[in-house]
C-alpha cells in the first residue's frame, strides 16, 4: 500500500472499526493526539486492524515509535516498512554535564521535585521508588495504575527524611467535596511565596490541556495558585512541563469528579540536599532485587484470561492493558538511578549510554507486548499465547539484568562513602 491508501484505511478503522468520534478534522496533516484524540492505545489499535484487516505488516519498531505526530507521519512510516532512525542529541558531557536533564514519570514525585531542581538540588534520588512504585490489578484482572489503596504515604515519609521538607495531607476523606474545595481555596488564598498547593483531579475534564494517554478517569496531581484574575486559576503541571492559566470552574469541576480525591502542601524553602546515608536507606527501601511486580502481575493477567477465570475472555485483555504506557513509562526512572551513581562514582560516560539503550530496550519490549496483548485478544486465538508469555518472560529478564547493574553500582557507591562498612557489604555480594 502507498502513503495515499495507507491514510484513506486509517479513516476506514476509525470510522468503521473503531467508531472514533472525533473525525470532523481527519487529514494527512491531522495530529493524532491534539486534533484526532488518539492516545498511544488507539494509535497501537489502528496498527492492529491494520494488519488485521488490511493485510499490512507493521514492524515492531513502528509499534514502539513516539514521534508519530500526524496522520500522515504515520502513512510514511507504514508505506516504507521499517522505522528511520530516531535523530540522536549532539554529543555533550552527558552525564557528567548539567543537572537540567529531566524525567517525567509521576505527577506526584514530579510536583515534589519541581522546587528542588528551582533550587539546583538533585531530585534524582527521590525517583529510585518510580520504577516498582505501587499499581492495582482489579477483580476482573485489569491493570490499574491508580486505584484503591494505592497512597502517597511513603513518598510524603521519605521526602521529608531526603530533602527536610514536611508534606501536609490537607485533603480530608471524611468531609464532603465541597467542603475540601474550601479547604483547597483557603490554601490557595493563604500559600506563602515559595509555597506549593497540590490537588488531585480528573486530566480527562480538562480539555485545554493536552492528554497523550486519553485516560477516562484520568487521576493526575498539579499544582494551583492564585493568578490575579478571579476567574481563573494559575496551574502548575510539572508532570508535563505546562504553566499556564485555565478557568476557575473548569478546574474546580475537575477536583470535584467521584473518581480523584486528594491534596497536599508544602513548601520547599528549607530544603536541603540528601545525606548519603538517607540516600543508601532509600534505595535499600525501594530497591527490590529478586522481583518484578510488573511482569509478574502481567504474566497472571494474561494466564487469567486464558484460562477463562471467573468469566473473563480473551477479548477482556485488551481492557485488561488499557493501562500499561502509563505505568510502562515509569521504567525511565531506572536512567536517574544509574545518572546519580555514574556521577558520584565518575564513571566513564562512554558507558552510560549503553545502559541507558537497554532501558529503552525494555520499555520498547513492553510496548510491543501491549500490541501483542491487543492482538491475543482481537483474535482471540489461543495460539498465539505462548509469544505473549515468552515476551513477559524477555521483559523479566531485561529488567533483571537492569537491576543487577544498577545493584552493583550502588554496591560500589556504598564501599566508597561508607568504607567503614565494608565487611557487610561483601558479606551482602556474597549472598
Amino acid at each position: 500500500m502507498n502513503e495515499t491508501e495507507i491514510i484513506a484505511a486509517v479513516r476506514t478503522v476509525l470510522a468503521e472499526h473503531m467508531n472514533h468520534p472525533h473525525l470532523a478534522g481527519f487529514a494527512p496533516e491531522a495530529r493524532l493526539n491534539e486534533d484526532l484524540y488518539l492516545d498511544s492505545v488507539l494509535v497501537l489499535q489502528i496498527f492492529l486492524n491494520l494488519e488485521l484487516e488490511f493485510g499490512l505488516s507493521v514492524p515492531e519498531e513502528i509499534i514502539s515509535r513516539q514521534d508519530i505526530a500526524t496522520v500522515a507521519d504515520l502513512a510514511v512510516l507504514l508505506a516504507r516498512g521499517s522505522a528511520a532512525p530516531v535523530p540522536q542529541p549532539a554529543a555533550g558531557e552527558g552525564v557528567h554535564g548539567e543537572l537540567d536533564y529531566d524525567i517525567k514519570v509521576h505527577c506526584f514525585v514530579s510536583c515534589l521535585c519541581d522546587g528542588l531542581k528551582k533550587r539546583k538540588l538533585d531530585h534524582r534520588p527521590f525517583y529510585f521508588g518510580i520504577w516498582d512504585t505501587p499499581f492495582a490489578v482489579s477483580e476482573r484482572a485489569q491493570l490499574l495504575y491508580h486505584g484503591p489503596g494505592i497512597a502517597q504515604d511513603f513518598f510524603k515519609v521519605w521526602f521529608e527524611r531526603l530533602y527536610g521538607v514536611a508534606i501536609e495531607d490537607w485533603y480530608d476523606a471524611a468531609r464532603s467535596k465541597e467542603q475540601n474545595i474550601e479547604t483547597l481555596l483557603a490554601r490557595i488564598a493563604h500559600r506563602p511565596t515559595e509555597g506549593s498547593v497540590m490537588v488531585m483531579l480528573d486530566m480527562f475534564h480538562l480539555p485545554e490541556r493536552e492528554n497523550k494517554f486519553n485516560q477516562n478517569p484520568f487521576p493526575h496531581y498539579l499544582m494551583l495558585e492564585d493568578s490575579g484574575n478571579p476567574a481563573t486559576f494559575g496551574v502548575l503541571d510539572p508532570d508535563y512541563r505546562w504553566e499556564g492559566e485555565i478557568a476557575r470552574q473548569t478546574v474546580l469541576n475537575a477536583v470535584r469528579q467521584p473518581t480523584v480525591a486528594g491534596g497536599y502542601a508544602f513548601d520547599g524553602s528549607a530544603a536541603h540536599p540528601p545525606e548519603d546515608a538517607d540516600v543508601r536507606a532509600y534505595f535499600e527501601a525501594c530497591f527490590r532485587p529478586h522481583e518484578n511486580p510488573l511482569a509478574d502481575r502481567l504474566r497472571e493477567i494474561v494466564r487469567a484470561h486464558l484460562a477463562g477465570r471467573d468469566g473473563l475472555t480473551l477479548g477482556d485483555l485488551p481492557l485488561a492493558v488499557r493501562e500499561l504506557p502509563v505505568i510502562t513509562i515509569r521504567k525511565y526512572a531506572y536512567e536517574h538511578g544509574f545518572a546519580y551513581f555514574w556521577r558520584a562514582l565518575k564513571l566513564p560516560a562512554t558507558e552510560f549510554d549503553p545502559w541507558c539503550d537497554e532501558i529503552e530496550t525494555l520499555i520498547q519490549q513492553l510496548k510491543t507486548l501491549h500490541y501483542d496483548c491487543m492482538k491475543l485478544g482481537q483474535t482471540a486465538d489461543a495460539g498465539l499465547a505462548d509469544a505473549v508469555l515468552a515476551r513477559i518472560d524477555d521483559i523479566d529478564a531485561q529488567e533483571f539484568k537492569l537491576k543487577r547493574k544498577l545493584g552493583a553500582i550502588f554496591g560500589q557507591w556504598c564501599v566508597e562513602r561508607f568504607p567503614a562498612d565494608l565487611a557487610s557489604y561483601a558479606r551482602r555480594a556474597a549472598r
